[in-house]
């Protein structure tokens, strides 16, 4: 997997990016995302493959265990019954985005040899705090930011660099959900000059 060098510059460099990947996997939690208006530039990288390594396709089975996840939430927030149109049609896009990253995800682990994760037969979900259309876009706003940061995470472990374009391309879909629900919210749509 990773050959290590008797130069202690790309021993640390080595050493960082394995410490990238643990920290992706411990944070995968975070990646609730918000689905893919266009997986821009990346898609063709993503449904290519290309060559890859057995740790690259990790990372995506843990995105695509988060992508499933997200369109499990945005299920629950559908069907809860607290969105009010047009708020219920902009969960819906955003549920279907998710649709399309797990499509995707699925297809390029395949095309690299493993095997997709499989959706949950169940989630735990805080419902008993959704009391309103308010809470719920929080919640989707939260799930949202923790997907950006997974990402933004994830980007620079894989060792396929076209894979890492394509996971850019959709962390920049999360932060335009994110924003966009800030939005709906009443709150500031963009925070901050950088995200974390």
């Amino acid at each position: 997997m990773f050959a290590f060098s008797q130069d202690p510059r790309a021993r640390n460099s080595e050493a960082a990016v394995d410490a990238s990947r643990r920290s992706f996997f411990n944070h995968s939690g975070l990646l609730l995302s918000g689905a893919a208006i266009a997986l821009l530039a990346g898609r063709e990288a993503l449904a290519k493959g290309n060559a890859s390594s057995a740790a690259d396709v990790s990372i995506l089975n843990t995105a695509l265990g988060a992508e499933h996840e997200a369109v499990a939430a945005y299920q629950v927030g559908a069907e809860s019954g607290l969105l009010q149109k047009p708020a219920l049609d902009l969960a819906l896009t955003f549920q279907g985005h998710h649709k399309a990253h797990v499509e995707l995800l699925a297809k390029t682990i395949i095309t690299l040899g493993g095997k997709p994760a499989e959706a949950r037969k169940q989630y735990t979900f805080p419902t008993d705090t959704l009391k309103s259309q308010a809470d719920v876009l929080r919640f989707a706003a939260t799930l949202e930011k923790g997907a950006v940061s997974a990402y933004l995470g994830a980007v620079p472990v894989f060792g396929n660099r076209d894979l890492a374009k394509a996971a850019a391309s959709i962390l920049g879909d999360e932060a335009m959900h994110w924003a966009v629900l800030r939005n709906v919210l009443g709150e500031t749509p963009v925070p901050a000059a950088f995200v974390s």
